[in-house]
């Protein structure tokens, strides 16, 4: 090259493009289930955000329902699992760590609907499981009947979150609400006599309350059901 020739330029446009990476996935598909929703997180619409094609996608993903899943998996890192290492009675702090879990889940709530067929595998997921099964041992709960009632536990939470999050995302839920709270104070004693002698109490407490006791009686109930009928 010459004195004074200018330097060769490169006819690229725009950046090279980062390298695909699985976490540089699951990343990006969180920010897309943030910003439009995780009906939006498809491999096509990805594949969009990435710059690339789906076929690109599949060598880490095999397929939506397992990006779903890891999307799961790295919300669960938010999931607070001290009280598996805090003093207490092991009820109360096994009833702690799945309200948070149902927390997480709440706050996104398609994200929860999916999370009722999206089964993550990563160690988030490994963590919040090795944590109820710690408890429950703490609990001296029979290893057969915790190794299906970790299970159990973890349904329940995952469907409150997406019954919950349907509810508040309704903008009739009070007015739905208030509705059945009235029908069942009006419940007639001859027709209905339990539903009349429990009127509103059917419907009283928190939703905190009522979730909190929802875990108490599974893990109750886990403690003191054989796997095998007596």
């Amino acid at each position: 090259m010459t004195p004074g020739t200018p330097a060769p330029r490169s006819r690229r446009e725009r950046p090279a493009k980062p390298a695909l990476t699985y976490e540089g996935i699951v990343a990006t598909a969180v920010r897309l289930m943030e910003t439009e929703g995780l009906q939006r997180v498809t491999m096509r619409r990805l594949a969009q955000e990435l710059d690339t094609g789906p076929a690109s996608l599949y060598v880490y993903v095999a397929n939506t329902a397992e990006l779903h899943a890891a999307i799961l998996e790295e919300l669960l890192g938010a999931v607070d699992l001290s009280p598996a290492t805090t003093e207490g009675d092991w009820r109360d702090r096994l009833t702690r760590l799945l309200g948070s879990y149902t927390h997480v889940l709440f706050e996104h709530p398609s994200l929860a609907h999916s999370a009722l067929v999206a089964r993550p595998s990563g160690p988030h997921y490994l963590a919040v499981v090795e944590a109820v099964l710690a408890l429950l041992h703490e609990g001296r709960v029979p290893d057969a009947q915790a190794a299906w009632g970790v299970d159990v536990l973890l349904q329940v939470a995952t469907a409150t979150a997406a019954e919950q999050s349907t509810r508040a995302r309704s903008v009739d839920a009070e007015a739905d609400h208030n509705a059945l709270v009235a029908v069942l104070r009006q419940a007639s004693s001859a027709t209905y006599p339990r539903i009349a002698a429990l009127g509103a109490d059917l419907v009283s407490g928190t939703p905190e309350q009522r979730l909190a006791w929802i875990f108490h009686a599974v893990i109750n109930g886990t403690l003191t059901t054989p796997r095998t009928a007596p």
